[in-house]
Formats: structure tokens, C-alpha cells, sequence
């Protein structure tokens, strides 16, 4: 009988560790921020000057790497703000902005990437996104 338990027990130890989660597919899911939706913030955004050297969409993040003067970057703020409002076509279009607030006052020429969520953007009963993102120089189409 100790043959048969000890089958069992080998069985259910390479049960257990064949569930196990891969940490490296729920990290790299994970976007730094939100993305913010609030028509007033939308209408209201202003954004300190700075050079888009990429924008891109990988799974349900959208990166932005950007290039300004600056010190460090380590003060720098990003936001994306949504408007709200969906334009009804195929596929469904959004509205946003990129914001950058820069208070630094060195002269040296800093780059970021930064990654924003945008699970929230999603419509319902479609699986694309058409982003429009003012100032940006192309569309970018979110599919999920």
C-alpha cells in the first residue's frame, strides 16, 4: 500500500505546482497609470512643451515616450484625459489628450515612457478603438 500513497501524493504535489500563476504575465499587464475620463479636466488641459518621439499600444497599455528639457524628469507629471464622448462609427472613435506639466528649469534634453490603462476606454459590444489623441500625428487603434 506505502507505493500507491506515495504515487498519490506525487501526483497531487505536480497538481498543485502545475496551477501555479506565471508572475511575468500579470506584471506585464500593468500600465503606470490610469487613464483619466472627465470632460472639464478634458476641456480645461493645457500641456507644457515637449517632443513625441513614440506613442504605441501594447496589450491594453498605451505607451508614450516623450523628450523635453528638464532636470531629471522626476518631477514631471503625465496625465491622458478622455473627453467622455464616443463618436458612433466603425470602429468607435475616442477623444483624448496628453498632458505634460514640466517644472523643471535645467537645459539638458530628458526622455520618458510612461504607460496609461485603457481598459476604462472600452465600449461595449465592440472589441476596437479608434484613440484620436489631440496634437498626436496619427490615430491609434486599440484592440481588446
Amino acid at each position: 500500500m506505502k507505493p500507491h500513497r506515495c504515487f498519490a501524493v506525487f501526483i497531487c504535489a505536480l497538481t498543485l505546482l502545475s496551477t501555479q500563476c506565471d508572475e511575468d504575465d500579470i506584471l506585464s499587464s500593468i500600465c503606470d497609470f490610469e487613464v483619466l475620463i472627465d470632460n472639464e479636466a478634458y476641456t480645461n488641459a493645457e500641456s507644457g512643451n515637449y517632443s513625441l518621439n513614440e506613442a504605441y499600444i501594447e496589450a491594453d497599455c498605451l505607451f508614450i515616450n516623450i523628450s523635453a528639457s528638464g532636470c531629471d524628469g522626476s518631477t514631471w507629471e503625465m496625465h491622458v484625459i478622455d473627453s467622455g464622448n464616443v463618436a458612433e462609427s466603425v470602429p468607435s472613435q475616442r477623444f483624448l489628450k496628453f498632458q505634460f506639466i514640466n517644472n523643471e528649469s535645467c537645459l539638458a534634453v530628458i526622455s520618458k515612457v510612461r504607460s496609461f490603462d485603457l481598459t476604462p476606454l472600452r465600449v461595449a459590444e465592440t472589441d476596437e478603438l479608434v484613440l484620436n489623441i489631440e496634437n498626436f500625428p496619427e490615430s491609434l487603434l486599440y484592440s481588446y
